[in-house]
């Protein structure tokens, strides 16, 4: 176990138009992991609160992305935001290679609430960021779908994206009324609760839309389990 002066700090997106719902948010996760690592010190900051995570970062800290993608944020706008500062950055939540399984976990449950099937099989509907800047951000979305289509075999499990083809409203679009939409974001800001209802509301989508990943149960200790797995490389 890392000494008590281990410090770790979460950072999001966070929503630049109204940052204090989302800080809030990541602060709640924040004490969520402190729990299970009573010795460490977990702080959090999104980027949209000016000068929070420079406030909050010191030298020797872990710092943990809660990024879907490792695209410009984490690449770029992280590193300098901490510029000056002694660092780990682990790779972003959205690549945790223990996520298809939470995500999985997820699904199966909502699956087995369901009433028994009289019509077509409920297909997955996998709603993600995308971007129009670069393919970063998709391709990390179609790792994560490939790996869990794996833990997933017998479900037909789509692709979908706001910013790019293809579209949430063009893959949606006569989906099984049974069918389940999990968003495929960190945290639920806009995006998730505007952007998305309107592009399964133009599709005419009847299934359900699940909370976003980023909020499902067990991200908390699957963030402290990465935490801690970082600590014990950077010692060995």
């Amino acid at each position: 176990m890392p000494s008590a002066a281990a410090t770790a700090i979460l950072t999001a997106h966070g929503q630049p138009s109204a940052p204090q719902a989302q800080e809030a948010a990541l602060a709640r996760l924040a004490t969520e992991v402190a729990d299970l690592l009573p010795a460490w010190e977990i702080r959090s900051a999104t980027l949209s609160s000016p000068g929070l995570l420079e406030q909050v970062t010191q030298d020797g800290a872990l710092v943990y992305p809660f990024f879907v993608a490792n695209g410009w944020f984490t690449t770029q706008v992280l590193p300098k935001r901490l510029q000056g500062f002694r660092y780990t950055q682990l790779a972003p939540f959205g690549q945790d290679p223990a996520l298809p399984q939470l995500a999985a976990d997820v699904l199966n449950r909502e699956l087995q609430r369901q009433p028994p099937m009289s019509g077509d099989k409920p297909a997955l509907l996998l709603a993600a960021h995308g971007s129009a800047r670069g393919p970063k951000a998709a391709e990390a979305t179609e790792r994560f779908a490939s790996a869990l289509r794996s833990l997933l075999p017998d479900h037909q499990l789509l692709t979908s994206y706001i910013e790019q083809a293809p579209l949430i409203s063009d893959v949606a679009r006569d989906l099984p009324d049974t069918s389940l939409c999990l968003p495929f974001f960190a945290q639920s800001g806009n995006h998730v609760t505007s952007d998305l209802p309107n592009a399964l509301q133009e599709a005419n989508f009847k299934g359900r839309t699940l909370a976003s990943l980023g909020s499902a149960p067990g991200v908390a200790r699957l963030i402290a389990e990465a935490l801690q797995s970082a600590a014990a490389n950077r010692k060995a």
